[in-house]
């Protein structure tokens, strides 16, 4: 392909995947699936790989990549983004609506614009000739902080704006906008967090801050942002005369603005709205906290001007408070799916935004300290966006010494096992197998491909096998009847017969694949590997102490910990005991006697080898001290490419990560 065809081709498909990402995160229409998707921005890859010198900075490939910076570029704004003044009651916006009318000697009545006011964090983008150059946080109004990488990456904003018969794009446009996060979001965020150990965000706001102010651009875009646009800045080579107008215009050159905005004729309109976004409030998918009001007429905003800190045309109408005081009766610990456990305070029930609370999330021991937070304690709660609220603030001074600390338990409250804290995590977790609290995710896990591979045991069998209580740890599966499943809903003859064979066959596996299978804390495939090849027999590792297997390249101090407090726990070990009385047989796993010449070394294979199968490839590296990871990152040592590499390949080069041919690799693994 010549360089014309090609340049051609590429601006073709960066043209459908900037209209399919404007389906799909701005609009939620989507006219693909993903897959479809998949293949366009694959063959974007390719045809800019091959030609490096077409990728511009507006290509969809490019919203992430850029490298960390040490700290954020200020930005001044060419027109100040004031803040608003706040109203809390219906007589203030009455009189704000009486004070326009005075200033501009109207009597009629006035247009606004009423927009749900999001709570999120406040960002200005620059646009020249349609393309995003910059990009920026409201900070003090004056000036912000740079962090266009770290927007780029948001897909509901475009890199290039659409191009439309109403509204030609202008010379220059400043985009204002509402970076934030939806309720949802919010919340499978912080439990990701909480499953990894990390500290959880009080609210989607501060998640959406926190998010967006990462000095890698890699974090941020692992992150669900989404921005709702409100108004411009500067503005040349565009007129409008509405504000409704603006709105319009950012619409058709593709970005998101709230299908809520409403136009109101005079302020008593503007006061049904807010009453009716109050009472949808709690069933909005992201957080708002308030109506923005704004007069329609531009010329009419020009006539009113602005104070020193805030627009005359504009006010925000605040909803209630969600914040309100009360009690905390008693501190109790509830168990996860996981095995995490958390401190929860239970309260003297209270209203707070028209729902009562009896409850508040205290996430770890950690923010217990912090806050210090007793029985007993009055304290100020919060709904903000959690289905379980928050303990904003402990009121210290109403305290009479009756008050009670709190203490973590050593030992899981639902089945007695041990509870560990890993080092680096702030979550204890239960180590129990039996745990009934976390059984039904241990069985799914232990039945898993990469574990014993049991087809046929997913959610739906396992739920009725626990709730009818069939299975109460996973060595109760090999004690099962084919009866016994056809007991179960849905499960048919040809079904449970298919079950039993599955179950049968796992009775033989090999240690790697238990290990992994029992779901131990940091445990992996990659570490169960390391394992058997110390430890052919999982006996051996019972036996082995903290201080042995930290000696061990690739085992640290977490999973060390994880392991001997996973295999000193007697329900444990009861548990591994029922497995050998129910026919389990672990193949002894043959120490490595090959030289540790990949011992550091990460590999990703793409594309189909010619001499080996991929999990041969995976053994012989493994065997030799090297590790096989799934994705390419900056850690990666080799790519090896085989016939049909894929995008790894793409991204290998892009990082500069050596990339080995087969007959490389196979030189490799001799020397």
């Amino acid at each position: 392909m010549d360089r014309r065809e090609a340049q051609r081709q590429i601006e073709e498909l960066r043209q459908q995947l900037h209209y399919h990402n404007h389906r799909y995160y701005v609009l939620d229409e989507p006219e693909i699936d993903d897959a479809e998707y998949d293949q366009l921005m694959r063959r974007l890859q390719e045809l800019e790989t091959v030609f490096p010198e077409l990728i511009t900075p507006e290509s969809p490939t490019q919203r992430v990549g850029a490298a960390p910076v040490d700290a954020f570029g200020t930005v001044l704004h060419a027109i100040p983004m004031l803040s608003l003044d706040n109203a809390f009651a219906p007589s203030e916006i009455r009189e704000f609506d009486a004070r326009i009318k005075r200033q501009l000697g109207l009597s009629e009545a006035i247009e606004y614009v009423a927009e749900p006011k999001i709570d999120g964090l406040a960002v200005e983008l620059l646009y020249e000739d349609g393309l995003l150059i910059q990009g920026s946080t409201r900070g003090d109004g004056v000036r912000g902080e740079d962090v266009t990488q770290n927007l780029r990456t948001v897909k509901t904003i475009p890199l290039r704006l659409h191009a439309h018969a109403e509204d030609p794009i202008p010379r220059r446009l400043e985009v204002r906008g509402e970076v934030y996060m939806t309720t949802r979001d919010f919340q499978q965020l912080n439990a990701r967090r909480t499953e990894e150990g990390k500290s959880t965000f009080a609210n989607p706001r501060n998640a959406s801050a926190g998010s967006l102010r990462q000095l890698d651009p890699r974090i941020t875009a692992g992150r669900p942002l989404t921005l709702f646009c409100y108004g411009v800045g500067r503005l040349e080579g565009a007129t409008f005369r509405t504000h409704w107008e603006v709105l319009q215009a950012l619409r058709r050159w593709g970005f998101k603005v709230n299908s809520l905005c409403q136009r109101c004729t005079g302020i008593e309109e503007v006061l049904a709205y807010y009453a009716r976004l109050r009472e949808q409030r709690e069933d909005l998918p992201y957080e708002i906290d308030g109506v923005v009001i704004k007069v329609n007429a531009l010329e009419l905003q020009a006539s009113l001007g602005s104070r020193s800190r805030s627009p005359r045309w504009a006010i925000a109408y605040k909803f209630e408070p969600r914040t309100a005081v009360t009690r905390v009766k008693e501190i109790s610990v509830q168990v996860g799916r996981t095995g995490a456990l958390t401190p929860v305070a239970l309260l003297d029930p209270v209203r707070v935004a028209g729902v009562e609370v009896s409850r508040a999330s205290l996430h770890n021991p950690d923010e217990v300290a912090r806050k210090d937070v007793r029985t007993g304690d009055w304290v100020v709660i919060q709904r903000a966006g959690d289905v379980i609220p928050d303990i904003v603030e402990v009121l210290k001074e109403r305290r009479t010494g009756d008050e009670k600390p709190f203490q973590m338990p050593d030992h899981c409250p639902v089945c007695g096992s041990a509870v560990v804290r890993l080092e680096d995590e702030v979550v204890p977790r239960c180590v129990g197998l039996v745990c009934p609290a976390k059984l039904k995710e241990s069985l799914v896990h232990f039945a898993s491909k990469s574990g014993m591979d049991i087809e046929g045991l997913g959610d739906k069998t396992v739920d009725q096998l626990v709730e009818r209580g069939l299975v109460r740890d996973v060595g109760d599966l090999y004690r099962l009847t084919k009866d016994d499943l056809l007991k179960l809903d849905r499960l048919a003859e040809k079904s449970a017969s298919n079950l039993m064979a599955a179950i049968e066959r796992s009775r033989q596996t090999t240690l790697p694949r238990l290990l992994y299978a029992l779901g131990i804390r940091h445990v992996g495939e990659h570490v169960a590997q390391v394992l058997a090849r110390h430890y052919p027999q999982w006996q051996d590792l019972q036996r082995t102490s903290f201080e042995e297997l930290q000696a061990i390249y690739e085992i640290g101090p977490r999973i060390a910990q994880s392991l001997v407090a996973f295999f000193q726990d007697p329900g444990n070990q009861a548990v591994l005991e029922k497995l050998q009385r129910g026919g389990m047989q672990v193949a002894v796993a043959p120490r490595s006697t090959s030289a540790q010449t990949l011992r550091g070394k990460t590999f990703v294979f793409t594309g189909g080898l010619q001499s080996y199968t991929r999990e041969e490839a995976k053994r012989l590296v493994e065997a030799r001290g090297g590790r096989v990871a799934a994705s390419v990152s900056r850690n990666t040592t080799y790519v090896v490419a085989g016939a049909d590499a894929g995008s790894k390949l793409d991204h290998a080069r892009k990082l500069g990560v050596s990339v080995l041919s087969e007959e490389e690799l196979q030189s490799l693994l001799s020397s």
